[in-house]
């Protein structure tokens, strides 16, 4: 934000922030979307609240501090200085709010019909009270440390999004504030005994007992509250004091995350003294603070799972490809041809068994590969530490910064170490994203090679959840390209140069900026598809604007943010932005310019933001096998073309779905859901896909 916005032009873009907020309705649309199963629907608002909450401790946070330290400075996308902004944003959300209200009641009311309740605690049977009374006096009770604020009682710390229950009360003429929080340790919901689906929220429970926890005093009101803080830490200094162990100075800014400033002030339930008050205390503005219906938290939505199923999806498990055979080492399948698994239609288990044969493999002398997200039982943490103990060479960049997944990562790089891997962290300022794994293997005939590339995490549980792509390849150049990469990332040359690879930040962004001048060559031929999830970057937003100037015909494909705006006479007419959510939340990232045999593609790891171009290591991949770049583009051209879950931003900013205008209904997701079995079957009985002989021959 360091340049003034008077030098763009701001006829064709809006701000960030504000385009974020309508990324999380776009979710709630999802839950207020009829033809969503019921508990999908919950779980949407879920979603979305958790989305704003880690926007509020990110975004806002760190416009929070702008202001102090920049408040003249201009974002250069709507022109707008860091309080401007947060005015902005503060308004935007209120709509959002009381919407999520709404549509929660409505969800609510319609699972109700189920026997999906959320019974206040005013409203339970005598069996349910007695029930939910013995829960309470033998689970919470003894954890509540019920505290009154007096000059003898300072204000506690309240920790970063936790509930309390938090009360107004009266000792004669003087008021005080009492407040007690929601033990971590405590489940959030009470199911009940003999009405499947029926439950109570441990915060209704504790509201309910706080006159006897206060009982000295009378309540005058009472509510639900949670504070959300600043979260925005700067890693780069610790990351720059050589003599310090990187990893004790992470978990030190962790504790520091916990202290940080207040940004947002939550309440369920209507209290206005009681919120002027904790106002005060907090150092908050009226404008920082949302009176909710809703409860605060939703993450119980995923532990109402045994129901009717006819509530939630359909069950979907990822297929193993059946063009792969699970006899034959995977090392030997590649080395045949390019393989692409598209999660989470296909399963990540192919790649993991890669891992683990490699392990194994004699012949295999090195693994060498990035983590930024793992899942929490990681299969590929044990198969980099089973490769060090059996004697590789296992070199991993574990990338500390990972926002909220930090501590996650601190322990996973002890665990590598101890293992006897060589673990690396990303260099100082640029946050490590790339996907990348190269598995170099030695026989008689020389070495050999696999690399891998993503567009997602190494994280088996989202593989199963958003869309994604892993391409697998024997392709020399680009082993060259990954032993390359590593050899630099291990002495901190962020500089270097790679035939294939596109790398940030050196050369990713110069080389989107080459193929995008090379379509406004072709003028009206040209022809640009973006994938992404974000296009914030202000020089390529300016370069697409000049692409559709030219008349080549742009077409993004953006899940979140998006601050070009399409459609702009004379500026962005010939671009579109399209907008799919859905189920599977259409996390890839493809590059594609061109059309026919000029066609190019890349799979990527980055978004076309700022961030991941200029202060990031990324890694963008080209696409050689004919087979895999057919089969992007068809789903490129499905993604388009869907009319169903499909959002189109117009040129005044909004959102507008797609409508069908008496055509068929189209979904993307559903498509492959659909037609994948047969396409599967179709690969499988194409000869040179199928290896067995072959592999037989060699044995």
């Amino acid at each position: 934000m360091s340049q003034t916005a008077e030098r763009w032009d701001l006829s064709y873009t809006q701000n960030r922030e504000l385009s974020w907020l309508a990324f999380d309705q776009r979710v709630m649309e999802e839950a207020a979307d009829p033809s969503v199963p019921l508990m999908e629907r919950l779980r949407f608002l879920s979603i979305f609240t958790s989305n704003l909450d880690e926007f509020f401790m990110v975004r806002v946070g760190s416009l929070t501090d702008l202001a102090l330290v920049a408040p003249d400075s201009q974002e250069n996308k709507g022109g707008f200085s860091p309080a401007e902004q947060l005015r902005r944003i503060y308004a935007a959300v209120t709509p959002l709010i009381h919407r999520r209200d709404q549509v929660y009641r409505e969800v609510m009311e319609s699972l109700a019909g189920h026997g999906v309740v959320d019974v206040p605690y005013k409203e339970l049977k005598n069996g349910e009270r007695n029930h939910v009374r013995t829960w309470y006096k033998e689970t919470v009770r003894p954890l509540l440390t019920a505290q009154i604020i007096d000059p003898s009682h300072p204000f506690p710390h309240l920790k970063n999004k936790t509930l309390y229950a938090a009360a107004l009360l009266r000792e004669g003429d003087k008021r005080r504030l009492g407040i007690v929080g929601v033990p971590d340790v405590v489940p959030p919901i009470v199911m009940l005994p003999g009405r499947p689906g029926a439950f109570v929220r441990t915060e209704d429970v504790l509201l309910h007992h706080l006159r006897k926890l206060f009982k000295i005093y009378q309540v005058e009101e009472q509510a639900v509250i949670s504070v959300t803080r600043n979260a925005d830490l700067s890693y780069d200094e610790a990351m720059d004091q050589e003599d310090l162990d990187l990893r004790a100075q992470m978990a030190k800014l962790l504790r520091q995350r916990e202290r940080l400033a207040p940004v947002r002030l939550e309440m369920q339930g209507e209290a206005p003294a009681l919120r002027e008050l904790l106002l005060q205390r907090l150092k908050l503005t009226p404008e920082q603070s949302y009176v909710c219906a809703c409860p605060l938290v939703l993450k119980y939505a995923y532990q109402l799972g045994s129901l009717d199923a006819a509530l939630f999806y359909p069950p979907h498990a990822p297929a193993y490809p059946a063009w792969l055979d699970r006899e034959i080492p995977m090392w030997e399948q590649i080395q045949q041809r390019d393989l692409l698994l598209f999660y989470p239609y296909h399963s990540m288990q192919p790649f993991l068994d890669l891992l683990r044969q490699s392990s194994r493999d004699p012949a295999v002398v090195s693994i060498q590969m990035t983590i930024y997200r793992v899942a929490r039982n990681s299969s590929v943490v044990k198969s980099l530490c089973a490769a060090a103990e059996n004697g590789k060479a296992v070199t991993v960049l574990v990338e500390l910064r990972a926002r909220f997944d930090e501590g996650n990562n601190i322990t996973w790089a002890q665990e590598l170490e101890e293992a006897g891997c060589r673990v690396i962290y990303g260099p100082p300022g640029y946050k490590c994203h790339g996907k990348i794994c190269l598995i170099t293997r030695k026989d008689r005939a020389g070495l050999s090679y696999v690399t891998q590339i993503g567009t997602g995490n190494y994280n088996e549980k989202t593989a199963s959840l958003y869309t994604d792509f892993c391409l697998m390849t024997a392709d020399r150049a680009v082993a060259a390209d990954g032993v390359a990469f590593f050899q630099n990332m291990l002495i901190g040359d962020l500089r270097g140069s790679y035939a294939k690879l596109l790398v940030a930040p050196v050369s990713l962004k110069q080389t989107l900026i080459r193929l995008i001048d090379g379509e406004i060559a072709r003028g009206q031929r040209g022809r640009i598809i973006l994938k992404t999830n974000a296009v914030t970057e202000r020089e390529l937003i300016d370069k697409l604007a000049e692409a559709s100037q030219a008349g080549v015909r742009v077409d993004l494909i953006v899940r979140g943010i998006c601050c070009l705006v399409p459609g702009v006479p004379g500026k962005t007419e010939n671009i579109t932005v399209t907008s799919v959510v859905g189920e599977f939340l259409e996390h890839s990232r493809i590059y594609c310019f061109g059309e026919g045999a000029l066609r190019q593609i890349y799979l990527s790891s980055a978004d076309i933001m700022t961030r991941n171009q200029e202060r990031r290591v990324e890694i963008a991949c080209p696409v050689e096998s004919q087979e895999i770049r057919d089969f992007l583009s068809d789903y490129l051209a499905r993604l388009l073309g869907d009319n169903v879950k499909a959002r189109r931003l117009q040129p005044d900013g909004r959102f507008v779905r797609v409508e069908a205008n008496g055509a068929a209904p189209v979904s993307v997701q559903q498509y492959y859901l659909d037609h994948l079995p047969e396409f599967q079957a179709s690969q499988a009985k194409r000869p040179h896909w199928r290896l067995a002989d072959l592999f037989r021959k060699r044995k």
